[in-house]
């Protein structure tokens, strides 16, 4: 809540720093970012539409009252492992059935090592700390069956009322109020196409904003451009697609293109 409330601060403060330098204040004003960027930015649209002329988001996190990463990396921390040690298909349908797309599979080792685990914990404990008792952010890479307080195992919809309430206030309603051209890669493995980027579309869509919503997705893109050496067969960088989104964007908002 804090992040959503600091980002509306710096919008107003970059008004007026702008009003100062240039002797009046801007005509035009977008909100852009990735991953959790992105969530900002769709969270902005929603609550604070009299900042903006619209937004752009980039493979954005996307937190619903079910629960958003909190139901998607438990799954993934279950399977992967089976599935690094045998190719066990069992595993490897889990992770599809997770929301992980086929063909990304060379990426799910590195968020394995570097994100999942961390981001479930980290999310957690924010959200739900009395899951882990007195401990801060759980054990980390906890094998599936330890139970109580292990991240591995942990059951979002099982979680007591008090914490389903501290998703909602964070949770994303799709009531956009200004434009917004969202952009998904296909082979996402953070916030996978048909975990996020999809269900903030059909948010969108249910809320009656569909006429305010672009959604574009990107073959080949993954989470951040970085990610592409992992698999440069498969991959393809998505800055591409950001920059062409934003002139669109820009055309649409300016002269209604």
């Amino acid at each position: 809540m804090e992040w959503h409330r600091r980002v509306a601060e710096l919008t107003v403060a970059a008004k007026k720093v702008t009003g100062r330098h240039y002797g009046r204040t801007p005509r035009f004003t977008y909100a852009a970012g990735l991953s959790a960027g992105g969530y900002l930015v769709r969270w902005q649209l929603e609550h604070y539409p009299s900042l903006y002329t619209g937004g752009l988001d980039w493979n954005a996190l996307t937190f619903t009252k079910e629960g958003s990463l909190l139901t998607t990396l438990p799954p993934a921390l279950r399977a992967y492992p089976r599935y690094e040690a045998t190719k066990d298909p069992a595993a490897h349908a889990e992770m599809l059935a997770a929301g992980y797309p086929a063909g990304s599979e060379k990426l799910w080792g590195y968020h394995y090592n570097n994100q999942w685990d961390f981001l479930q914990r980290v999310i957690r404990e924010e959200l739900d700390p009395d899951y882990d008792g007195s401990a801060e952010a759980g054990t980390p890479f906890c094998k599936q069956g330890t139970g109580a307080g292990c991240d591995t195992d942990y059951d979002f919809a099982a979680r007591p009322r008090s914490v389903h309430e501290a998703v909602d206030r964070v949770a994303l309603t799709g009531r956009i109020m200004r434009p917004l051209i969202s952009i998904q890669g296909t082979l996402d493995v953070l916030t996978p196409q048909a975990t996020f980027g999809d269900v903030y579309d059909r948010m969108v869509t249910d809320a009656g904003r569909a006429r305010l919503h672009r959604y574009v997705l990107v073959p080949g893109g993954t989470h951040t451009d970085g990610l592409v050496p992992v698999d440069k067969d498969a991959l393809r960088p998505m800055l591409p697609s950001f920059v062409s989104a934003f002139g669109e964007l820009e055309d649409w908002t300016r002269h209604k293109a």
